[in-house]
């Protein structure tokens, strides 16, 4: 109970772009007077908050209002995609403090990507000049399926020669930090949640666009991870009963229609570029892509169209989510999105609203992320924050 109180007593200054006094969190959490008495001191004293200012507020003396003390703990995430790693170190705020990107080596052997991620991930912490003794932990946002309870990546579709991966106790030993490794969707909603602003407030889906596609989840404000946090995998979503056959034996999946490789796949076949590899590697689909978005921009009919047809593809593989859940609204991000998002935001509102069963009653918001394109190393060091800091349920079961 007292580790669940502490969690929504932080998470109610949190929320709070001004401060809270100690009688406002009262209100607020309708915990007693003494109970939040004695959080806020141990709180001030682990420096997780502190004193910021005084208030009126009606009558009586001034109250000193508490915040957040950005520098009381620091986080470290690292965003593994298949074509580029990024890497973040978050103050309690959320806010970054310093930040590092290079493309993902292309190696098949594990233990080397390890290697050079563990490598990025120390001099990332001497160039932030944090003191290292106050890095709550590392969190690593990754392509799925994953085994959360043992911290290993299970053979991700862009990752070749990963299976069964133990990730978080090879960076844990590599880097003596607390490491924590979820599903790239999850942290990218856990981002959005944490720092996004009103785009992460209540229900949402966060549609990922990176060189995989999913779905992150968040009902009223708790985020949905499935049974075996693998929640949003949904590559076999059927949009387009005509489209190209898939590795599960239907046509027309998202994951041959909507991924930037199916695009660039399809441009090929259009000759709108010219072909490549059978199997190109993640670098080579970011950099055609590119140069399909690129041609769409300057004018080519054919490209547009390809990039055209995508929306409409998302906009129906969306509602199946939507009409799903009826959230309040889909957020788009990811390493793609800013070259889509132009695109998408004028086409895939419209058609979502066409798609959607309940728009008489309420229309879906489409939204960009609020947190940017590192949206993903984001999430990740959010993921420390997430788990320490938010208060669940769960945290109340016994035994």
């Amino acid at each position: 109970m007292g580790d669940f109180n502490t969690a929504v007593v932080l998470d109610a200054i949190r929320r709070s772009a001004s401060g809270l006094s100690r009688v406002e969190l009262g209100h607020t959490t309708g915990l007693s007077a003494q109970t939040i008495s004695n959080i806020c001191r141990r709180l001030l004293d682990r420096d997780m908050v502190v004193e910021a200012g005084k208030a009126g507020i009606g009558p009586g003396k001034p109250r000193t209002l508490l915040k957040l003390n950005p520098g009381g703990v620091f986080t470290v995430g690292v965003h593994l995609d298949p074509a580029v790693m990024t890497f973040a170190v978050l103050d309690l705020t959320g806010a970054v403090v310093h930040r590092s990107c290079r493309a993902t080596p292309a190696v098949s052997d594990p233990d080397l990507l390890i290697s050079h991620i563990s490598e990025e991930i120390e001099e990332l912490i001497l160039g932030s000049g944090v003191d290292r003794a106050k890095i709550a932990g590392l969190g690593v946002a990754t392509p799925g399926p994953i085994d959360f309870d043992r911290g290993t990546v299970i053979d991700p579709p862009h990752l070749l020669g990963w299976h069964l991966v133990p990730l978080r106790d090879a960076l844990a030993r590599a880097t003596g930090l607390t490491v924590f490794v979820d599903k790239d969707v999850t942290a990218a909603a856990v981002a959005e949640m944490w720092v996004g602003g009103p785009s992460g407030v209540g229900s949402f889906v966060f549609f990922y666009l990176g060189t995989g596609i999913g779905a992150g989840l968040v009902l009223r404000d708790e985020v949905v991870r499935g049974r075996s946090h693998n929640s949003g995998e949904i590559g076999h979503v059927i949009v387009d009963p005509s489209g190209p056959l898939c590795g599960c034996g239907s046509r027309g999946c998202i994951a041959v229609t909507c991924t930037p490789q199916s695009m660039v796949l399809e441009a090929e076949r259009a000759g709108v570029l010219p072909g490549s590899s059978i199997h190109p590697h993640a670098h080579e689909t970011d950099e055609r892509f590119s140069a399909l978005c690129t041609l769409a921009g300057d004018g080519s009919a054919a490209a547009a169209a390809i990039l055209d047809r995508s929306a409409g593809r998302v906009a129906k593989a969306v509602s199946v989510i939507t009409n799903l859940l009826d959230v309040d609204r889909v957020v788009f991000g990811g390493p793609y999105w800013t070259r889509l998002s132009a695109l998408y935001l004028r086409r895939i509102p419209g058609l979502l609203d066409d798609f959607t069963v309940a728009r008489s009653i309420h229309r879906i918001d489409v939204v960009g992320t609020g947190v940017g394109e590192d949206v993903g190393a984001i999430g990740a060091a959010c993921l420390v924050l997430d788990h320490a800091l938010a208060p669940r349920a769960a945290r109340l079961m016994l035994g």
